[in-house]
């Protein structure tokens, strides 16, 4: 994650925000500085985008015309997004505030503001959400080690192709939301998704047996018409 906007190569930012002048200037803002800029203008696009996309900060809005700015980042951290979320709102009573960290937003400003001040708290918040790389990811009896590249279920090291590896690694990131085959196409293989051919349902078939031959449970769901989910609610 970038620790400054100032840096020549910005962050990757998602504005959430239902009024046009709040986003349109917010998006300016954040370009003059060098940042890549995606936009929402609902909860439900909000979330889709958070869900399926690595930001390095959020900017959300609470006053949302199909839900609000609290559920949306309920929602993300119950699905293990961690990615900074900078609220913003008219709002200006502490209640608000609190409820606002206590769902998982990192800081909060109110409206109106000044460009100044929104940068500085967007740096004051990359300054403290900067972390050293995962180097293990855990699910009950599965660890990943990202670093050797090694699967070890309870005691058994298993070994992976690195397709098989790569796959595991983003259903791990990824735990317990539906990934389309499209998506995982894109992001692990980088191609295009080709629906006439079975490339993606073979290696996931090859990634579930493996697990399948030394894990106490089943991981992967096919979730028909959707995609597939890797279940890890009952492991953490």
């Amino acid at each position: 994650m970038s620790t400054s906007t100032d840096e020549k190569k910005g962050m990757e930012i998602l504005v959430v925000e239902d009024d046009s002048t709040v986003r349109t200037l917010v998006k300016a803002i954040l370009q003059h500085k060098g940042n890549s800029v995606s936009v929402a203008e609902t909860a439900l696009e909000g979330e889709t985008l958070a869900l399926g996309n690595d930001y390095d900060m959020i900017i959300l809005d609470l006053r949302l015309p199909d839900g609000n700015g609290y559920d949306v980042c309920a929602k993300l951290r119950e699905n293990n997004i961690e990615t900074p979320v900078l609220v913003l709102s008219a709002e200006h009573e502490t209640n608000v505030k609190v409820k606002v960290l206590n769902v998982g937003a990192d800081d909060y400003l109110t409206k109106p503001f000044n460009s100044e001040e929104l940068m500085a708290r967007i740096d004051a918040i990359a300054r403290r959400s900067t972390k050293e790389p995962e180097k293990e990811l855990v699910c009950g009896e599965i660890k990943v080690d990202l670093i050797d590249r090694d699967l070890v279920i309870g005691e058994n090291r298993v070994s992976l192709t690195n397709n098989e590896f790569n796959l595991l690694v983003y259903f791990m990131k990824n735990r317990n939301k539906v990934i389309s085959q499209e998506e995982l196409a894109e992001k692990v293989w980088n191609i295009h998704f080709d629906t006439q051919t079975n490339y993606i349902n073979v290696y996931v078939s090859y990634l579930r047996k493996k697990i399948r031959e030394h894990a106490d449970k089943e991981y992967i769901e096919t979730v028909r018409r959707k995609g597939f989910k890797f279940n890890c609610n009952s492991q953490q």
